[in-house]
């Protein structure tokens, strides 16, 4: 017999579909995280020269690079992309469609 496999359609933040708690601040981190990650590897950096930048220890970097984020703010992130030689531009726009909800998101220029 076959089983019916039932698919459904996600959003743009995957730690909304997964129901976790504040997903839209998980996302940016995701995604600033990311960013330093793609930085640390552009640079060829190793964990321990991307750790003296960042003033962190190796086995933070390490835990960065594989997305395991709790110990880390959006705050110090930011941080760490300045010291990466990143500028952070946060900018407010204000929502023209007000049907829509509006949304917090990192874009990477």
């Amino acid at each position: 017999m076959t089983e019916e496999i039932k698919v459904y359609s996600g959003s743009d933040n995957i730690f909304a579909d997964l129901g976790l708690p504040n997903p839209d601040e998980l996302l940016i981190k995701a995604e600033l995280a990311h960013q330093i990650s793609e930085i640390i590897s552009d640079r060829q950096l190793t964990q321990i020269e991307a750790a003296e930048l960042l003033g962190i220890d190796q086995p933070k970097v390490s835990a960065l690079v594989r997305g395991k984020l709790s110990g880390f703010s959006t705050e110090r992130l930011f941080r760490f992309l300045n010291a990466l030689g990143s500028n952070v531009e946060i900018r407010v726009i204000p929502n023209s469609q007000t049907n829509i909800q509006a949304q917090t998101r990192v874009v990477m220029v």
